[in-house]
């Protein structure tokens, strides 16, 4: 986060989010927990920072944000903010010894600011006994503290907690804005305006993929299986290969296939006379290469198999066979 994303009117986009916000601090009704919910890298974790500085704020604006340049602003600026309470995940969770951590801090009143502020990020990586020692500190949190949880829309959160806090709705950014600033960045003008079709509007995802070798291996993949046929005898080999490649991104593996998935949606638009609708602009000569002759149905079937490979994934099965079988059923 850079020096000037601690203001509520840096944060991009989320008008409706900002709205429900200051207008809760306006007419005293501040809720004890807040749940900020939607796509992963719209901004959730920057707002809810930028609105804790906010409630703290010695000399806040008249348009409802913070000042910047107060003490409390300058402590959270530089990370030393002892009223900013951070929990995110250890690995690939949060667990349990952290919430009974943060129980045992919040048995002692804050140390000088109004409210301490608890971010809890990414909700929806939290095993359930950590979840479940959460519940009675969302439902009373003691006072003085405001909770501030974060969960991507596509996790799965328990609805006890969701019933607990207030929902501070998230929606992706306009992409013309997220090509814009990742341009500011820096990125070519093109591979930016496909940066943001490709992820609908998350900056943070985009941002992610443009620092990653993801678009590079997705366009191999895709120029080699757009090259074989399956009674080709060199495609196993070539799959094999492909396979251990994109295995080899382990955590990553999912973004690939999410991002190979698209490939063959943009396809569809394609078979249907929708050029205008394909997302995956940064691969040139899409719309007028040499694409094998699948069907509509085709195409659909194979969107099925990436669904299929997802859910192998999240089963734990081996990942260069999941690959293998998902690269054969895609030629």
């Amino acid at each position: 986060m850079t020096g000037d994303q601690f203001t509520i009117a840096s944060v991009l986009g989320q008008d409706k989010a900002k709205k429900l916000l200051r207008r809760a601090v306006q007419g005293s009704r501040l809720g004890h927990a807040y749940l900020f919910r939607g796509p992963a890298g719209v901004g959730k974790k920057t707002l809810a920072r930028a609105f804790g500085n906010y409630l703290n704020c010695q000399n806040p604006t008249a348009d409802q944000d913070a000042c910047g340049l107060c003490r409390s602003c300058r402590k959270l600026k530089s990370g030393n903010h002892p009223d900013l309470l951070l929990v995110e995940p250890e690995g690939a969770s949060i667990k349990i010894k952290q919430i009974r951590e943060l129980k045992h801090a919040l048995s002692f009143p804050p140390f000088e600011a109004a409210y301490r502020i608890i971010m809890i990020a990414d909700v929806h990586t939290m095993r359930r006994e950590a979840a479940n020692s959460l519940l009675k500190i969302i439902e009373e949190p003691p006072p003085g503290n405001q909770l501030i949880l974060t969960g991507d829309e596509a996790g799965e959160i328990l609805p006890t907690i969701i019933s607990r806090c207030q929902i501070i709705p998230f929606t992706g950014l306009d992409r013309e804005v997220v090509a814009e600033r990742l341009g500011s960045s820096g990125i070519d003008r093109d591979a930016a305006a496909a940066l943001a079709a490709i992820t609908d509007g998350s900056l943070g995802r985009a941002a992610m993929l443009a620092d990653s070798e993801l678009l590079l291996t997705r366009r191999l993949i895709i120029d080699k299986l757009m090259e074989m046929e399956q009674a080709d005898r060199a495609a196993a080999v070539t799959v094999f290969g492909l396979a251990e490649q994109a295995a080899a991104l382990a955590d990553r593996l999912p973004d690939l296939l999410d991002l190979l998935k698209l490939w063959f949606r943009d396809l569809i638009m394609l078979a249907n006379y929708l050029p205008e609708e394909i997302v995956n602009r940064d691969l040139p000569g899409l719309t007028d290469r040499d694409m094998p002759a699948w069907t509509t149905a085709e195409l659909l079937d194979r969107l099925e198999l990436f669904d299929r490979a997802r859910r192998q994934l999240a089963r734990n099965c081996n990942k260069s066979l999941v690959c293998e079988d998902l690269f054969f059923g895609l030629l």
